[in-house]
């Protein structure tokens, strides 16, 4: 068994938005349309600048694959679930609509996509596929900072094993209880 989380790098991150064009590229074929419930691109990455001292912030969002994930308890048809590999996932097939897991999630990781009706998340068709593959999501695949590492937090050898090792890094509204795997680096 894996606990596959994904970890991203504020202190090397050179804001060039080639992770979150990337997941829109590979998971929802370059569509042009809004994301309408973040107003911006089909991706499942989310960019939010915080203005705080002389500068913005940037902070990259998407789901954090909570070990104890609000959207997996709140599901009442079991479309949102955590696989083996510890990764949330939706099986549309099951999913009504309903949206309790776009309203549980206290990261606002989800997204309606207007063309099905349901909602959408980290990771996409595209990068499943990958992962499945033994290849990396395409969010870490592009960039070209390396401020992205996806693996197995329990193999000590693995690239984000390594990197958390050796890095400061904060968990993202770690005070919810919902143990998230999205790591953030903050410096050395």
């Amino acid at each position: 068994m894996t606990r596959l989380a994904h970890l991203w790098d504020q202190s090397r991150c050179i804001a060039c938005g080639a992770c979150i064009a990337a997941c829109n590229a590979a998971n929802y074929g370059s569509a042009t349309e809004e994301n309408k419930t973040w107003r911006w691109l089909r991706s499942n990455i989310r960019r939010v600048e915080v203005l705080r001292g002389p500068r913005p912030m940037l902070l990259l969002v998407q789901c954090q694959h909570c070990e104890n994930a609000p959207c997996v308890i709140v599901c009442p048809t079991g479309a949102s679930y955590k696989d083996v590999d510890g990764l949330v996932k939706i099986k549309p097939e099951l999913c009504i609509g309903c949206k309790y897991c776009m309203v549980a999630c206290p990261y606002e990781a989800r997204w309606l996509d207007e063309r099905t009706g349901l909602p959408q998340k980290c990771m996409g068709e595209e990068c499943l596929s990958r992962v499945s593959q033994g290849l990396l999501p395409v969010c870490v695949e592009v960039c070209p900072a390396g401020a992205r590492a996806f693996g197995d937090l329990d193999d000590p050898s693995s690239e984000i094993s390594r990197r958390l090792a050796r890095s400061r890094y904060v968990r993202l509204l770690e005070n919810k209880g919902t143990e998230p795997k999205y790591f953030v680096v903050v410096g050395p």
